[in-house]
């Protein structure tokens, strides 16, 4: 099947539906699903962004901005994670916990506004990684069009590209708990910190990052391309990340990798 068939597959399921909510974060995946629904179903599908502690507060706007520019019927919800302790433990199966509360929020809106089916924009590379949160969303009735339709990742950002959207080759992101170690508690602070830490770098220009924050240590995860060019920065970087709390502030060697701390499990 080609990439147009995948895509004329994924139109037409969702054309079926008289309404959706689209678990909406403002990345390509997540756009993606959007656009095709608000063309398909106009404002019967509504886009919802939970907004919460462990969103970058540039990917917030980056989304809310998205939702203005494709005409998006949008709407923006506080969820507060760090009040579930299971998470706020930060086990091996963390996502499982944010998964399942942000479901049953999204359910409550849907139920509010007469929607029968929320989906979201999992696909099928996203099973090549450790993702409890999936399991949480399939409990919950989450439906993920793009998996059903055979989409990858890469298919994504193609249809995308094609259909001219500028989000298409939109560096991927995660929520800041991500850049936590496993077992480390998960806090407001510590969420600030590498929020900061990386909104300062992305304004130096980089584009594809992350920190990660072991305690008060940094360490910052570029594309080995860019490892020069981050040490070249190397004293402006460090006074800056010490300034936002940490201590000490690490290049790593191996470069970017998304679900690095997925290698400890």
């Amino acid at each position: 099947m080609t990439r147009s068939d995948r895509l004329a597959e994924i139109r037409k399921k969702i054309s079926e539906n008289e309404g959706l909510l689209i678990a909406f974060s403002g990345g390509v995946d997540s756009g993606l699903l959007a656009k095709i629904a608000a063309d398909l179903l106009g404002n019967r599908a509504l886009s919802v962004v939970l907004d919460s502690e462990t969103m970058p507060r540039s990917e917030l706007r980056s989304a809310l901005e998205l939702a203005s520019t494709l005409g998006l019927n949008c709407e923006t919800v506080k969820f507060s994670i760090l009040q579930d302790e299971e998470f706020v433990k930060n086990p091996g199966d963390r996502c499982y916990f944010c998964k399942k509360r942000s479901a049953q929020v999204l359910k409550e809106i849907a139920a509010r506004e007469g929607i029968s089916r929320i989906a979201d924009g999992v696909n099928l590379s996203d099973y090549g990684d450790m993702r409890p949160g999936i399991r949480a969303c399939d409990e919950e009735g989450i439906w993920h069009p793009f998996v059903e339709a055979g989409i990858t990742k890469e298919m994504i950002r193609e249809i995308a590209r094609e259909m001219g959207l500028p989000f298409w080759d939109k560096p991927s992101s995660a929520c800041l708990s991500s850049r936590i170690p496993y077992g480390e508690r998960i806090s407001e602070e510590n969420l600030r910190m590498v929020g900061e830490a990386e909104d300062y770098l992305k304004s130096l220009g980089f584009g594809q990052l992350r920190v990660r924050a072991h305690g008060r240590i940094a360490r910052i995860e570029v594309p080995k391309e860019d490892g020069e060019r981050t040490l070249n920065l190397g004293e402006d970087i460090a006074r800056r990340l010490k300034e936002i709390g940490f201590w000490y502030v690490a290049l790593d060697l191996e470069g970017f990798r998304s679900g690095s701390m997925n290698e400890v499990l």
